[in-house]
């Protein structure tokens, strides 16, 4: 049972996203009283969010569904300076055009989770660089920096990472966290926004703001930070072999991404279902419930759902039934990933092509265990290339990795 009296963080902890708030009292108070406006930052370093960013996102969801008002940051000036926070080394430096390219593609992610307008509950999407970007520098330090202690900024985590490894931290880092702590007084002043939500590395950086608020405006500000996810093994959220999991499906496919959420280990269905779907507790505590084989029809409703959210229910059930005529019956689905080849095409480059390898040695490797398939034909020889009777009278071959991954080899016409 919940100690918490409001829906906002009740629903939070239930499901999983709270690691630490502050003056948790205080702020459950302020959340039953009325909605409350927080946010959470985004920077800009890309032209999509990838699954590493969902956590937040269904933080900012929730925050909505229970009556609140969320704010999607984007950071705009602050991506032209770089997050130190979890890095060893510099970000690269972006150009003003980049970032707002990337900008225009993060953005229409958020429309998919969150209801924006201009009512007391609508989200609202800000960018920091109306501030920062037409900051005078000496007003900045007078104004802002005096409340700031370097020996204590030096004891952050984010900074003390790379000094302690004797790795580069350049000046215009070192401000990032005075510039994210002005961001949420800034934010305060404009929206009257009153929290600030992050992942666990951001605490410190989010503490600063706090206080930063109090000496600036006399006002009481708070922090919420989520855990940071990993997988069971240890792994880090929204990587594979092949890349990020990006959320634009330009980038990844509806069906990889189906893909990558029915590949989840057994020992995180459950709390990914709590984190990344929106399903009612009782549905997922029925899905728990399933053992043994049957795991994998709780992993099928995790991967449709979370799908769902991101590409719409319509390719969530494309990418389900394509799995089903690929995986069950041994059928060529219709959603599958597909490659354009030659006869002559190497089997290493086509894995690699397809992102089921990083490197043709890698699939060297692989071809050499037995994991590569043409249809139920394995091939065991690295040096095979694709003969014309590979292909059905459709010019296609099902080309299968491991247990899990299929593509289509599409041979190319003329």
């Amino acid at each position: 049972m919940s100690a918490y009296k409001s829906d906002f963080l009740n629903i939070l902890a239930e499901r999983g996203f709270i690691h630490q708030v502050s003056e948790p009292d205080a702020l459950d108070a302020l959340a039953v009283k009325g909605p409350v406006t927080g946010y959470i930052g985004f920077d800009c370093t890309a032209s999509s969010l990838h699954v590493g960013s969902l956590l937040p996102i269904m933080m900012l969801y929730w925050m909505q569904q229970s009556g609140h008002r969320p704010i999607a940051l984007m950071g705009g000036g602050t991506t032209r300076v770089g997050d130190p926070s979890g890095k060893d080394e510099s970000r690269r430096i972006l150009t003003d055009e980049m970032i707002n390219q990337n900008l225009a593609g993060i953005r229409t992610i958020f429309t998919k989770f969150l209801k924006f307008g201009s009512g007391p509950r609508d989200a609202l999407m800000a960018n920091n660089a109306d501030w920062l970007n037409t900051l005078n520098y000496i007003d900045f330090l007078r104004d802002v920096g005096r409340h700031f202690s370097v020996n204590r900024m030096l004891s952050f985590d984010s900074v003390k990472l790379r000094l302690d490894r004797q790795q580069e931290l350049s000046f215009l880092e070192f401000n990032y966290m005075v510039l994210q702590a002005y961001d949420f007084v800034e934010l305060h002043k404009r929206t009257g926004c009153v929290l600030q939500m992050g992942g666990s590395d951001q605490w410190g950086n989010i503490v600063n703001g706090i206080e930063l608020g109090r000496r600036m405006a006399n006002a009481q500000l708070f922090a919420l930070t989520s855990p940071l996810i990993t997988t069971s093994s240890g792994a880090k959220m929204g990587k594979t072999a092949a890349g990020a999991i990006w959320l634009n499906a330009a980038m990844v496919r509806p069906y990889d991404y189906w893909q990558y959420w029915r590949n989840t280990e057994d020992g995180d269905v459950v709390r990914f279902l709590k984190l990344f779907t929106i399903l009612p507790l009782s549905e997922i505590a029925r899905l728990g419930a399933l053992k043994g084989a049957e795991i994998n029809e709780a992993k099928k409703v995790l991967a449709t759902e979370a799908t769902a959210l991101v590409h719409g229910r319509d390719a969530a059930h494309e990418a389900a039934k394509t799995a089903d005529t690929t995986f069950k019956q041994g059928g060529m689905g219709a959603d599958l990933p597909t490659l354009q080849v030659k006869v002559g095409d190497g089997i290493l480059e086509a894995n690699t092509k397809l992102g089921f390898t990083a490197s043709n040695s890698q699939a060297r490797q692989q071809v050499t265990q037995g994991a590569v398939y043409l249809g139920e034909t394995k091939i065991t020889d690295p040096a095979y290339r694709l003969r014309a009777e590979d292909f059905d009278k459709d010019g296609r071959a099902l080309l299968k990795f491991g247990n899990k991954k299929r593509a289509i080899l599409q041979l190319a016409s003329g």
